[in-house]
């Protein structure tokens, strides 16, 4: 009875299994791997079938048993055949999740590269036609104010020429940050020196920055990755962390590019980032631009013990040379 009840299950189970295995042919494209291994389950429950006629009659036959002998090995025939093909089906679905990933970079490429050419059009707008502009009203009011010669007058003319004063370094300030023309002119290490220096002439904040870049120059598109993220990690610094000092390691080694960034905050628990509802401190921005350009971002932090962050980025791989 035991037997009977075990071979009834065995038998409902791989009639299931074979049921399945038949209804994901069309998933796999009807590849003959998947095909052989979906009759060998049919097989296998119809085998189980013959064990259960030949139970219930009480005793089996030569022929029966010659049967059973032949669909064992028929089935151990597709079986190996099934697993020796469907390394092809693996191989497809690995290439379909390559293309996908491919395919995914480039979009995060194109938006990445569309917000920088974006940037500096809106840069070059203020700087080529508002710049002028207000260049032109300084220069009127600066004839005004010869002219004038009442006190008040006077007085009105000097804060209207210091407002336009304001003015024209908040458009080059604003122009400059939109698309820093010392990182398209000089590169990445002169338009990092150059955003800490200014950084530092602002806030009480010791930074430490290593670099062996030197003058080289690196793929326009990793420039910029580095450059935007390294800035937006220095802004977090100074708007949530307190910390006093932070460092800065920008080397290349071998084919890579290496940022390694440091403070002594206050830490934060990391596994905020993991809540949708989180803003991320603009960090998830720093894992789409690096994405768009096949590189790491790791952040680790802890309550109390600052914050520390790594870039890695590929510049032989970006720069067309593999």
């Amino acid at each position: 009875m035991i037997r009977l009840i075990t071979l009834i299950i065995s038998i409902g189970l791989q009639i299931v299994a074979a049921s399945i295995a038949l209804r994901f042919m069309k998933l796999t494209k009807y590849r003959l791997s998947w095909i052989l291994l979906s009759l060998a389950f049919t097989f296998m429950a119809a085998r189980k079938i013959i064990h259960l006629i030949e139970l219930t009659r009480g005793a089996g036959t030569v022929d029966m048993a010659i049967i059973d002998e032949w669909m064992g090995a028929f089935i151990s025939v597709m079986i190996f055949g099934g697993v020796i093909l469907i390394r092809e089906l693996f191989l497809s679905l690995k290439k379909a999740e390559i293309d996908r990933l491919r395919s995914e970079r480039k979009l995060l490429h194109a938006i990445i590269s569309t917000e920088e050419n974006e940037r500096k059009r809106f840069a070059k707008d203020l700087h080529d036609d508002l710049g002028p502009l207000l260049s032109t009203v300084k220069m009127s009011i600066t004839a005004m104010s010869a002219r004038a010669t009442d006190p008040v007058d006077k007085e009105i003319i000097n804060n209207t020429s210091h407002v336009v004063n304001e003015a024209i370094a908040a458009i080059k300030d604003i122009s400059n940050t939109l698309s820093p023309h010392v990182l398209s002119n000089f590169g990445l290490v002169s338009a990092t020196s150059s955003f800490i220096k200014k950084i530092s002439k602002a806030r009480d904040i010791n930074f430490t920055f290593n670099s062996n870049v030197g003058e080289k120059r690196l793929n326009s598109d990793i420039e910029a990755v580095i450059y935007r993220s390294l800035c937006e990690l220095i802004n977090n610094s100074l708007k949530h962390s307190g910390a006093s000092n932070i460092s800065i390691d920008l080397n290349i080694h071998g084919n890579f590019i290496i940022l390694q960034y440091n403070d002594d905050g206050r830490g934060f628990d990391t596994s905020i980032l993991d809540n949708e509802e989180s803003t991320g401190m603009g960090l998830s921005n720093i894992q789409t631009r690096v994405r768009s350009v096949n590189g790491i971002f790791v952040l680790d932090s802890k309550m109390g013990e600052g914050m520390h962050s790594l870039i890695k980025i590929n510049i032989r791989e970006e720069s067309g040379e593999l």
